[in-house]
């Protein structure tokens, strides 16, 4: 019996295509989309496995969703001679309603149960040109980057440092503040007890001083009014006497 043709959509459909320098991990990026109504079960297997990492290489894409699969190809020495053999295949099969067990699943399935996408592998170097752009991109970037990054982080470390004084300033004032307020609570507590305590000793002598201050008052008008008398009789005296000479 024929195999059922592949119910997933991929994105590449025939080629995963490499751009190096390939002397770091080169990555490519493989889409796959569920169109079903139907949960799918997918496995990602290639024929260079020491090459290349695949991440996920294995899982299940639920109805009307997408996934996208990292494909990691390892640094190796590039020969632009050599022609690439290297093959990938998305195996896909209909995951049953009562599925519990991936792995189960895939080793109970029938042949015709599977379907799978083949797509092979290619490998490019950037152009002359292109390397001399991007290089040039590159510098452009990183001396904006950097000609932003001293226009903005130094203002703003300079503006930091005068906050920062600042809020020491304003502590430091609020600390006096409090300092001298319960300065003045203590020199009021100070003085509302001496008052007491004034009040205490003054009450008994109130009286007696009350009538000494009465009797000193009464002599000192006698004394004044006496004087006073003894004075006009002086001037009286003076005049009549101008007169009889």
């Amino acid at each position: 019996m024929a195999r059922q043709e592949q119910v997933l959509v991929l994105e590449p459909q025939h080629e995963l295509k490499f751009r190096g320098p390939f002397t770091d991990v080169v990555t490519a990026t493989l889409k796959l989309t569920n169109p079903t109504d139907r949960n799918v079960c997918f496995k990602v297997k290639t024929t260079a496995p020491r090459r290349y990492c695949v991440r996920p290489n294995s899982g299940i894409i639920e109805p009307g969703t997408s996934i996208n699969v990292s494909v990691m190809l390892q640094p190796f020495d590039y020969d632009p001679n050599e022609k690439s053999k290297h093959k990938f295949m998305v195996q896909s099969m209909l995951a049953p309603r009562d599925m519990t067990d991936m792995e189960g699943v895939w080793k109970e399935a029938k042949p015709e149960e599977l379907m799978d996408s083949k797509l092979r592998c290619s490998f490019e170097m950037p152009l002359e040109n292109d390397k001399t752009h991007e290089s040039e991109s590159i510098k452009t970037v990183s001396s904006f980057t950097s000609v932003k990054t001293e226009h903005s982080v130094l203002p703003k470390s300079s503006s930091a440092s005068l906050d920062d004084g600042e809020v020491k300033k304003i502590m430091e004032e609020c600390k006096h503040l409090q300092m001298e307020v319960q300065r003045l609570r203590e020199e009021n507590k100070q003085i509302r007890e001496d008052d007491g305590l004034r009040k205490r000793k003054v009450t008994p002598l109130a009286a007696s001083h009350s009538s000494t201050m009465m009797t000193m008052s009464k002599d000192e008008g006698l004394s004044t009014r006496v004087l006073a008398l003894c004075l006009l009789f002086f001037v009286i005296g003076a005049i009549i006497g101008k007169l009889v000479l």
